[in-house]
Order: C-alpha cells, then sequence, then structure tokens
C-alpha cells in the first residue's frame, strides 16, 4: 500500500508542480531582479501603512518575494543587508528540509528509532521506552518526553524523561528538535553545518550557520534574504531553477501536511493554516479555527521566536520573510498573531481583500486585546461562561458571562480567556498588560 501511495504522490505532485515561470536570484551576489508592485495591479497605497506597523513592532529587515522577483525590501534603523540575524525557531523548518534530503540520499529514514543514531541511554528513560521514540516523533513534536521540565532546551540525558507513549501527545519541546542535529551528524558522517553547505548551499547560494547558544539552543544565522531564498525553494518545491535540491515529493508533502491529530497546524516542523483546530508552544489547549484567521488557508510557515517569519503563499507565488526583535513584549516562540496581523496588511497590499471583508469574516468576541481593566465578551444570548487559565493551565478567573468583565486584578502577562455555551467552547490568547 506504501508503494502505491508514494507512486501516486509521485505522479501529482511532480517537482514543477507550479509551472509558471519563477525567477531565481545567482548563487552568488547581491544582484536580485525586481517588479514595482503597480505593474503587479498591487494597492500601492496600502504599503505605507505595513512599513509604519513594521517598525513600530521592532522590524529589522521585510522581504517580500511575488514569482521570486522583491517587490517589498525594507530594513530598519541602523540593520543594512548583508547583517546576519537569527532564525529562531524557524531554522527548525530548515532542519526537516535536510532530514528529507539525509533521507532521500538514504542515510536514514524517519521511522527508524532516534536511537539508531544517539545510541543508549541518550534519554532517562529504560531502553525499551527509549527505542520506541523514532525521528518521525522527533519532526512531528511527539516524542513523549516530558517538557514540564525548568529548561525547556537541556538535551542531557537526565533531562529527557518519560511523560507519555510517543505520538500520543504534541508538545513544543526543543530538546528533542535539538538533539535531531546529532542525527544528522551521525547518520551522514558530516558536521551539520559542513552538510548544509554541501547540500544545500551550493546549489542555491542559502548561505548561512547553525551556532550553539549559552542556553543549549542550537541556532542558525544568515543573512534575511538567506531566508526569502529558502522560501523560494519551498515554493517551487525543493527545486533550484531546474536543480533538484530534495526530490522526494512524498516527503516535501509530509512537511507541509498535518503529521498527527492532536494540532492541526503541524506538519514536520512546518506550520500549517488549512486547519480547523489548533495548537501552540507551552499552552495546553486545542483552539478553535486556524492560527492565522486573515491569511490565506494554504499558507505554510517557518516562525521563530520574537518573529522571525517565513511565509510561503502557493496559489499567489509569494514569499514574505520578517526578522526582527519582539514585537511586544511578550516573548512568544511561535508568533501566529503577529504573523496574522502582516498577513492582514499583505492582503490589502495585493488586493486580494478589502479591509471591510476582514472586518465582516473575522469573528472577534474578545475586546479590547490587549485589556487593561474591562474586557468585554460578545455572547449571542445563550447561557455562557468565562474562564481565564494563566499559560500552566490553572484557573485565575471565572463568571458568568457579563458584558464587561473586570480583570484588572491579573498580573500583566499572557492568558487563555475560554468562553463556554451549552452549544460551543470557544478560546482565544489574551494579552493583559
Amino acid at each position: 500500500m506504501k508503494s502505491i501511495i508514494s507512486l501516486f504522490l509521485a505522479l501529482v505532485f511532480v517537482p514543477c508542480l507550479y509551472c509558471q515561470e519563477l525567477y531565481f536570484p545567482p548563487l552568488q551576489g547581491n544582484t536580485w531582479e525586481t517588479v514595482s508592485p503597480s505593474s503587479l495591479g498591487w494597492c500601492e497605497d496600502s504599503i505605507p501603512a505595513l512599513i509604519e506597523y513594521l517598525d513600530a513592532s521592532n522590524t529589522k529587515a521585510f522581504i517580500v518575494l511575488k514569482d521570486g522577483k522583491i517587490v517589498i525590501e525594507q530594513y530598519f534603523d541602523d540593520f543594512v543587508i548583508n547583517d546576519l540575524w537569527y532564525w529562531a525557531s524557524a531554522a527548525k523548518s530548515l532542519t526537516a528540509f535536510m532530514v528529507g534530503i539525509a533521507q532521500e540520499d538514504g542515510y536514514l529514514t524517519i521511522d527508524e528509532p532516534t536511537s539508531n543514531y544517539l545510541g543508549s541511554a541518550w534519554t532517562n528513560m529504560p531502553v525499551d521506552q527509549e527505542n520506541q521514540i523514532t525521528i518521525w516523533n522527533q519532526l512531528t513534536m511527539t516524542t513523549g518526553i516530558d517538557d514540564n521540565v525548568g529548561d525547556l532546551n537541556c538535551f542531557e540525558p537526565s533531562c529527557l524523561n518519560f511523560l507519555e507513549e510517543p505520538g500520543n501527545r504534541w508538545a513544543y519541546h526543543n530538546a528533542p528538535y535539538t538533539l535531531l542535529d546529532q542525527v544528522l551528524e551521525n547518520a551522514t558522517s558530516t558536521p551539520l553545518n559542513t552538510f548544509i553547505y554541501e547540500n544545500l548551499s551550493l546549489a542555491t547560494g542559502i548561505n548561512g550557520f547553525f551556532l550553539m547558544s549559552d542556553d543549549n539552543a542550537n541556532v542558525f544565522y544568515s543573512r534575511p534574504r538567506m531566508m526569502a531564498r529558502f522560501g523560494l525553494l519551498m515554493l517551487n518545491q525543493g527545486n533550484w531553477n531546474g536543480t533538484p535540491v530534495l526530490s522526494d515529493m512524498e516527503y516535501f508533502q509530509q512537511m507541509i501536511t498535518t503529521s498527527q491529530p492532536m494540532n492541526e497546524a503541524y506538519g514536520l516542523l512546518w506550520w500549517l493554516n488549512n486547519t480547523n483546530t489548533f495548537m501552540l508552544p507551552q499552552i495546553n489547549f486545542t483552539f478553535n479555527g486556524k492560527p492565522m484567521p486573515d491569511a490565506p488557508s494554504n499558507l505554510y510557515s517557518a516562525m521563530g521566536k520574537n518573529g522571525q517569519i517565513i511565509n510561503v503563499y502557493p496559489d499567489e507565488k509569494m514569499v514574505v520573510v520578517r526578522v526582527g526583535d519582539a514585537p511586544t513584549n511578550e516573548l512568544f516562540f511561535v508568533p501566529n498573531a503577529y504573523n496574522n496581523e502582516i498577513c492582514k496588511y499583505m492582503g490589502y497590499i495585493a488586493c486580494t481583500v478589502q479591509s471591510d471583508e476582514i472586518l465582516e469574516t473575522k469573528e472577534r468576541w474578545v475586546s479590547p486585546n490587549p485589556v487593561e481593566q474591562f474586557l468585554f465578551i460578545e455572547n449571542q444570548g445563550e447561557n455562557c461562561k468565562v474562564n481565564i487559565y494563566n499559560l500552566s493551565g490553572q484557573l485565575v478567573l471565572s463568571s458568568n458571562w457579563m458584558p464587561a468583565l473586570d480583570v484588572s486584578s491579573l498580573t500583566p502577562g499572557v492568558y487563555i480567556v475560554e468562553k463556554q455555551t451549552k452549544s460551543n467552547t470557544d478560546r482565544e490568547r489574551l494579552i493583559v498588560k
């Protein structure tokens, strides 16, 4: 059956599914063709509002590609085109791509136990439990390793304890992901940065390097245009200007397709938007809807802490990159709410949606957000209960529905507000200032 599915995918998802001609910049130098927004028929009057928003939200660089060509490229403050910046967790998506290359070249298979490449006792579990964890579990955040630890980056065996059977629980845990780097190195007998250079950089011009930080996170650094190149490579399904970099279309589709039932918005270290529900890091709740309601459903994203973003728009043949410092005082691992605002502005600019359309279609039942004192909660006349939880899942405020709820007693931070009716339960992330 697996071979039949593989043949079907190979026939349907051929390398040039997006056969409209794409532009690819030269492998070296800063030459990159541009195209004006006006020539695309875009609504140029909407661009200044986006630039102002990006500037006010601590952005360092912002790039938009259409058909591979640069439409918008903006740098802020003293940040310039060749400055390096970190990808944070957006590099998880790059790692997933490199695992696909390693599998295609026969170094590993993602269904294998991680122990095949890390040896025994890489966790603090009995051998039989440890051997159940696979590379696929690492790629999907379903290792079952306990993430209720003080340091999510600690990948020493003493930090990696059993909590749940692999595949039964989704939890965003940096330590098992970081160990994928060692899996790649041991499987290929090649240092990670060398493997990337030989199998990615030479074919695409995507230059950068992983560097271990003081808090045990392996962080990728590059210039912002390298992120744009990677987005363009993904837009063309792993093919760079006729050169196949990742030819395994079955694996490519796995990266950008729901990988497990707990979090529909997660593929193989990629964030997805074509979902009915989603989960977020360190928040043990399932939300209804899409992570980014104002973005196209088939958009997929590499996202990292402090707003490191690569958005790929398959239908629009567009790539959007944002790097910078945290857009607010809240240091979110995955900036889906901030990214949604960027997608909303891009909808205005590309004239794919009008502002009144968004206002009509997006359900807003909590306002204002962020809030300082009174929280207004929309209700359709049903009996309703309102619960507010902190990010540890503790109930901090509960009330029967009233038009305005006083939340001034809450410590400033991030919460989950839950609206319960007889027919439905909705949740939204809430920022209390």
